[in-house]
């Protein structure tokens, strides 16, 4: 069985290329026309565009709130939060762009009284703060890149193999905000810090991957990538079965953890794909073309 998947994979391995390829390519033109439409690669929420975050400890339904809330609070979202045991509903988080004196005035004439410590509580963001936050994550989110790109030239001190590790985590991140856009996450500051980490995870594997195919010489170049593809798919899943988890347990009452683990789920899903098909393809041609 092991022969027949080797011999499959030496036929088809330059094929699977076209499957990262398409869907890199469709990111690229999905993020593009977003780009034109909205002057941004992704959807932002109020810690990086400013504006007011509420929490009323009510049981109100959010979807009627919003909608009959929507001419008066420009931008106005909502979401509930849960008891992680009964799942009854303690509260509801209402983010907009409104000022907050504003929003408590329409807030209290909506609900007919006086919001108060009790119950509710105010978080409100200035733009200007926000927009210097969102330029400093995007400063440290660049800089890291191109160390870990340094990093990983340094150890391997060979262009193609360097550049297929770089390539898979770019595509890891492209395509994970590609998806998050499809599915209309507004991004803060901790999905952006979610992206950083992202790059960590995918970095693991391709450096496990590059080591073992290059700089180990026990066994064929299949048996390598084998022992690679045991090892490294059990840390990516194992990681993702706990992310997931901890998704499913916390996203009903921490928004902040709930979007890191979304992304970081979604990421290490195409970081399986990217390793182990783009990284491993470009290797693989790699190697071969070397010993020949």
């Amino acid at each position: 069985m092991k022969q027949k998947i080797k011999q499959w994979h030496d036929k088809n391995y330059k094929r699977l290329l076209l499957i990262p390829i398409i869907l890199l390519l469709f990111s690229f033109i999905y993020l593009g026309v977003f780009y034109s439409s909205t002057g941004d690669f992704f959807k932002k929420d109020i810690s990086l565009t400013g504006g007011t975050s509420v929490t009323l400890y009510s049981s109100l339904v959010p979807q009627t709130l919003e909608q009959d809330l929507q001419l008066q609070l420009e931008e106005i979202s909502t979401r509930q939060i849960y008891d992680i045991i009964t799942q009854e509903q303690k509260a509801i988080i209402i983010e907009t762009k409104t000022e907050s004196e504003i929003t408590r005035t329409v807030l209290e004439e909506y609900l007919g009284y006086e919001l108060n410590e009790k119950n509710s509580s105010f978080e409100f963001t200035g733009s200007t703060l926000s927009q210097s936050f969102y330029k400093q994550l995007l400063i440290a989110l660049i800089v890291a890149f191109i160390f870990m790109a340094l990093v990983v030239f340094i150890i391997f001190r060979s262009f193609v193999p360097s550049a297929a590790v770089i390539i898979s985590a770019l595509a890891d991140i492209i395509m994970t905000l590609t998806l998050v856009n499809i599915f209309g996450i507004k991004l803060s500051t901790a999905g952006i810090v979610a992206i950083l980490m992202l790059i960590g995870y995918s970095v693991d594997t391709d450096i496990l991957l590059t080591t073992r195919v290059l700089k180990r010489e026990e066994g064929d170049l299949n048996s390598r990538i084998f022992g690679a593809f045991k090892t490294g798919t059990t840390m990516t899943l194992t990681s993702l079965v706990a992310m997931a988890l901890a998704l499913v347990i916390i996203s009903s009452f921490s928004i902040i953890l709930s979007q890191i683990f979304t992304i970081i789920v979604i990421g290490l899903f195409f970081d399986l794909l990217n390793t182990w098909i783009t990284n491993v393809s470009i290797l693989k041609w790699y190697a071969l073309k070397k010993q020949k």
